[in-house]
């Protein structure tokens, strides 16, 4: 979770190895079940993704061949992975479309025929023809109304429980991220600032920018209060500021944090990127230390 232009989507195809120049992974590392997926080559990662990973993009409609059924874009995916009879791909097709709810006949339609919540099931689909063990989505629900979103969300916890496996999404949203998420990292200017369960940081935010973020959506129980939003604007990640990146906007920043980067910190089993935590203890799991353009 984050503003617009923080990172997130880069972080995501830096995950799956999809980022196309003259973006590239300058340090660090992508550890996936003990195996660093930053140093495989194209063949071992082609074979990874799609069956231990895979991808939902953002939009569906994008993503999607025009000009190809849906039938025919999962019959490609599972060629180029694995050989099967045409028998069998039928098969394979018409389960994983009926898992995510779309009859099977709408393997003979093209994706401009269906439906936004259709098209982006039928992403989803795509993404489990193989049951990985790790699905990525970017903002599965952002082309859609409320009502499709919350369905699409139920089936896709539904979809975990059944197969097991697990997801990493980014949304804008804020009640979804609070109603269906487990945890949470809250990422700034390329940083991720603050990670931890999501109960847990919506209930006491730690990090300066994390509480602007909450008081800057309404609540729908309560008293009613003003919202206060975030001063200021997010920097300029070509020229990003010294020191701490949130200090220009940060309503608590202290002579230090304008020259000095903080370290990542274990407070309470949140980890927290910032100076007003000294006695926390750094924290041994690597968090993303930057995302920067060329």
């Amino acid at each position: 979770m984050g503003e617009s232009g923080c990172g997130k989507s880069t972080l995501l195809y830096a995950i799956a190895q999809l980022l196309n120049p003259p973006a590239w992974i300058a340090e660090g590392t992508v550890r996936f079940r003990g195996q660093d997926m930053v140093a495989l080559g194209d063949e071992e990662l082609r074979h990874w993704r799609w069956r231990e990973c895979s991808v939902v993009m953002q939009s569906a409609m994008n993503a999607l061949n025009p000009v190809l059924t849906v039938g025919a874009q999962l019959r490609d995916a599972l060629q180029a992975h694995e050989s099967l009879t045409s028998q069998k791909i039928q098969e394979r097709s018409a389960e994983v479309m009926r898992l995510v709810g779309i009859d099977a006949v709408h393997l003979r339609s093209f994706p401009h025929q269906l439906s936004g919540g259709m098209r982006q099931r039928a992403m989803i689909a795509m993404a489990l023809l193989f049951t990985p063990e790790l699905v990525i989505m970017d903002e599965p629900t952002s082309a859609l109304d409320v009502v499709a979103q919350r369905s699409l969300m139920l089936q896709i916890k539904d979809l975990q429980r059944r197969l097991g496996f697990a997801v990493l999404f980014v949304t804008h949203d804020m009640s979804l991220v609070s109603h269906f998420s487990d945890r949470l990292a809250v990422m700034y200017a390329g940083q991720v600032m603050e990670l931890g369960l999501t109960r847990k940081v919506f209930d006491a935010p730690r990090h300066p920018y994390t509480v602007g973020l909450m008081q800057s959506f309404p609540s729908i129980a309560g008293e009613r209060q003003e919202l206060t939003g975030i001063p200021g604007s997010p920097p300029d990640l070509l020229k990003p500021p010294a020191g701490c990146r949130f200090h220009p906007r940060c309503p608590h920043v202290m002579t230090h944090c304008r020259t000095e980067e903080p370290a990542v910190v274990d407070v309470e089993g949140d980890l927290v990127r910032c100076h007003l935590y000294p006695d926390g203890q750094q924290s041994t799991v690597p968090l993303l230390s930057s995302v920067r353009p060329r």
